[in-house]
């Protein structure tokens, strides 16, 4: 095994936590601007991707803490598009995924053969965010 590039893996760890907590606000947000007849099961699905990503930001901050890293106190950058139609905030949502993958997949890289526990960490937070991109694509499909 080769040796743990640990101010790297701190620094991608820190950059995914402040992600998922913008997730926290971005699913609650979304969570309260859903209308129409589907509503209840929407707002639903966001109010548990909403909890989803504040343990996945408390995950990251335990393995942060335990890597001797400090965990941010700072939320990711969200764009307020004001588009509130189901199939809007679902695209978005989409794309919020699709950018959480791309950040697990750069922490499985840098942590590859390096850790296996940061290895397995990673792919299994690369198979949640597989899923919630497939699960997405399948709530987009009747409106594509």
């Amino acid at each position: 095994m080769q040796e743990l590039d640990q101010n790297k893996a701190i620094d991608l760890l820190n950059a995914i936590m402040e992600f998922e907590l913008a997730g926290v606000v971005r699913y609650t947000h979304y969570s309260l601007m859903v209308t129409g007849p589907n509503r209840l099961p929407i707002v639903a699905f966001f109010k548990a991707q909403a909890s989803e990503s504040l343990l996945h930001a408390q995950q990251v901050g335990e393995i942060l803490t335990g890597l001797d890293g400090h965990p941010t106190l700072r939320i990711a950058p969200m764009e307020e598009t004001y588009k509130h139609s189901v199939k809007d905030i679902l695209q978005e949502s989409l794309n919020h995924e699709r950018k959480a993958l791309e950040m697990y997949k750069a922490l499985l890289d840098t942590v590859n053969n390096a850790s296996i526990y940061l290895e397995e960490f990673a792919r299994s937070m690369i198979g949640q965010e597989e899923l919630h991109n497939l699960e997405l694509k399948k709530m987009l499909r009747d409106f594509i």
